[in-house]
């Protein structure tokens, strides 16, 4: 039965069945179909994240490849934003610390194909709308929000994305059928479906459950409660119908994603954390940029506020911008001063890398910066980062499901809101600071109080003690059958 017609038992309207047709017919015009194509792959080594998790990425190739499906997965990802990509980093980690080899699958890595053109094209816009949607408040409101809460929530959307994703399936010939395989967005996950995987597991993000993240045919893994219950009914997806909730066997609660590198430090970087405030050290704080690179603005107003304490030794400061060059000279333009206060770590991972290392137990002030063209250092960079760090400050996206006291800043899109909600209950992070008001209060807060920094990560040790953080690990497990 065709996938958009039917999603888990609920049949679709003629009208949209014939809209998804359509706009697949038009997206296969404009990008290609590869439905008929056999692309081959070959494996080779990661430079970035292959030394610490053995990963390799998959690259197109004039050979066919083999891989065991008893001592591989594959980790099907887009490039879009940094979160399925970090999301996909702690998928590789846990599989690795499992005994399995990971083998990195972008879709938006092959250039040329089909996949590759229609996702790149679909980021290029979504980016656009991230960065208007921080500048305008009328686009936000009218469109940004909507499109990203309900707009995505509609089992419509997942009607037409089912048809697109048909045109991706020729990159998959050379994947067993059997191959455990883990896609951290549902767009890997559904194309492997029209190929004929059988052992998929779609790695759902976010807490805001929505038909967006459908792949039926795979097992759907979910990081909260909250999220389990609103997918199993299929929470509002369709106004004007009660639907078919998903059978038990496609869905499943794991816990966050989280890197076994993380994950096994948990209680060591807390200690860490406990010992630098008894110590009078100063704070340290960790600014990440994500993908799109929106919220500049926040970010200056942010810094501005730190300052005075930076120049007193009384905290530091790390910026991660990614990728984001561009970022960094807009900011200096901004805060001249900032210029004489900071260390620049410029594409050179392996000092990255030293410096996070060192920065565990060494003592650190000022400001420093990083930024990576690669876009595996721009992501990873902050996981090594946060281990050293004792406040993430960063929107409510797959960061704030890490094990690492957070400062909650504004969402970049409605469903972002949802991961603010689940920090503040977990006590791992604040509520969503929405306003430099909220967030000027609460960094004054957590600058003088320190008994905000014990309490999360307090809450952080009970939460590893509870499973919660145990959610690649998990996923792991069930797409290898284990």
């Amino acid at each position: 039965m065709d996938k958009s017609s039917v999603i888990f038992g609920n049949e679709m309207r003629a009208g949209d069945v014939r809209k998804a047709v359509n706009n697949a017919r038009k997206m296969a015009k404009k990008h290609g179909d590869d439905r008929g194509k056999h692309y081959h792959l070959a494996a080779v080594e990661n430079p970035v994240i292959g030394p610490v998790m053995g990963v390799k990425n998959l690259v197109l190739s004039d050979q066919p490849l083999e891989l065991d499906p008893a001592k591989s997965i594959v980790i099907g990802n887009i490039r879009m934003g940094f979160g399925h990509y970090r999301i996909s980093m702690a998928i590789a980690s846990a599989a690795r610390s499992m005994g399995y080899d990971p083998y990195w699958f972008d879709l938006n890595s092959f250039k040329g194909t089909a996949a590759t053109n229609i996702i790149s094209a679909q980021n290029d816009l979504y980016s656009l709308g991230s960065r208007i949607s921080q500048k305008s408040w009328l686009f936000n409101k009218i469109v940004w929000e909507p499109l990203n809460s309900e707009g995505f929530r509609k089992l419509t959307y997942n009607c037409s994305d089912q048809k697109m994703t048909e045109l991706m399936t020729g990159l998959y010939t050379d994947l067993p059928k059997d191959i455990p395989f883990a896609a951290t967005h549902v767009w890997p996950a559904q194309a492997a479906i029209h190929a004929g995987l059988t052992n998929v597991v779609n790695v759902v993000p976010d807490n805001w459950p929505m038909a967006l993240h459908l792949a039926e045919g795979s097992v759907h893994t979910v990081q909260t409660q909250s999220s389990y219950l609103g997918y199993k009914v299929l929470r509002g997806m369709d106004k004007k119908r009660i639907l078919r909730p998903m059978p038990d066997d496609a869905i499943a609660f794991t816990g966050h994603y989280i890197d076994h590198e993380l994950a096994a430090n948990i209680e060591a970087d807390c200690e860490r954390r406990i010992r630098r405030l008894e110590s009078g050290a100063p704070k340290r704080y960790l600014l990440t940029i994500g993908g799109a690179g929106a919220q500049q603005d926040i970010f200056v107003a942010i810094i501005r506020r730190l300052l005075p304490k930076i120049r007193k030794n009384k905290a530091m400061l790390m910026i991660n911008l990614g990728d984001h060059y561009g970022v960094l000279d807009s900011i200096k333009q901004k805060i001249p001063e900032l210029s004489a206060l900071t260390t620049e770590h410029i594409d050179d991972f392996a000092e990255t890398s030293r410096f996070a290392a060192e920065a565990l137990d060494g003592e650190l002030s000022g400001i420093h910066v990083f930024c990576h063209k690669d876009i595996f250092a721009a992501v990873y960079s902050t996981n090594l980062l946060m281990r050293a760090c004792d406040v993430l400050i960063t929107k409510p996206s797959e960061l704030a499901f890490y094990p690492v006291p957070k400062l909650m800043i504004k969402r970049v899109g409605g469903h972002e809101a949802w991961g603010a909600v689940r920090a503040a209950e977990v006590g791992d992070g604040t509520f969503e600071c929405d306003t430099m008001n909220d967030i000027s209060a609460m960094l004054s807060a957590m600058q003088n109080d320190d008994s905000i920094l014990r309490f999360m990560c307090d809450n952080i040790v009970k939460a590893k003690q509870a499973g919660t953080y145990n959610g690649a690990y998990e996923a792991v497990k069930l797409a290898v059958r284990k």
